[in-house]
């Protein structure tokens, strides 16, 4: 565990229009940390994901997100992914007629605000590609038109690898995954961690994700709270009894 804090959550409120899905939200994650967010559907795992993110849509009533020494609660959503947020959709959107290989350069140049060499760029996407055994002909097709789910989640471990955040929230990453994608993202995810030093969180209900990876923290959220926390053993016990057999 690190002791140097890069995200803070305290006691946050979320609404999206007049119902409140976060009622007082803490947490916190050190430089470096993978953390593991579990808990029924519907309780607002997600939810958090996105406020952190500085989603429109998610309306924080009260409360702070502090990310780096700083209060992002009132920054834009371009602002925050600047600074070294990543969100991994749960299902990722399809963009006709932008290339997956024209939104990760205009990604990695407004998070540098430095054009990148067209060479370099492309050296540096064919390397991270053959990463995750994806076809190069992918870089160059639509962003996720045409893509299977597995696709979809590759291209979005990809963008992950290129652009090196400080912290990547995964949502749902290995959702609806066979088994092979499933192997291949948890690679990436692993590659990420040896390379970027990034901090990760991943809301998932699947632990088959998790498996490359030395989990620090595991929270379990409960109705928009987060009502207990542990090591990766909590993984264990979630997996074992459920969520009702929890003692919180």
């Amino acid at each position: 565990m690190n002791n140097e804090k890069l995200l803070e959550v305290k006691d946050l409120h979320v609404s999206v229009g007049d119902k409140e899905i976060l009622n007082g939200v803490n947490l916190e994650i050190g430089t470096n940390e993978t953390h593991v967010l579990m808990g029924p559907n519907g309780t607002g795992k997600s939810t958090l994901g996105y406020a952190i993110c500085g989603n429109p849509s998610y309306s924080v009533t009260g409360g702070d997100i502090i990310f780096d020494g700083e209060s992002i609660v009132d920054m834009a959503v371009n602002e925050r992914a600047k600074k070294g947020i990543f969100l991994s959709f749960q299902n990722p959107l399809e963009v006709p007629g932008v290339t997956l290989s024209a939104f990760i350069r205009s990604a990695l140049e407004q998070k540098t605000g430095k054009r990148m060499k067209l060479w370099d760029f492309k050296k540096k996407l064919k390397e991270t590609m053959e990463l995750l055994s994806m076809d190069e002909s992918y870089a160059e097709r639509d962003l996720n038109v045409g893509f299977s789910g597995g696709e979809k989640k590759k291209a979005e471990i990809l963008q992950l690898l290129m652009l090196e955040p400080k912290l990547a929230i995964l949502d749902e990453t290995d959702s609806g995954l066979d088994v092979d994608a499933v192997r291949t993202v948890s690679n990436g995810i692993k590659i990420f961690k040896e390379r970027c030093e990034g901090s990760l969180l991943i809301i998932t209900h699947s632990t088959k994700i998790l498996e490359a990876l030395t989990v620090d923290t595991t929270h379990i959220m409960e109705n928009g709270i987060i009502v207990k926390e542990g090591d990766a053993s909590l993984v264990e016990e979630v997996n074992a009894t459920g969520f009702q057999e929890l003692e919180i």
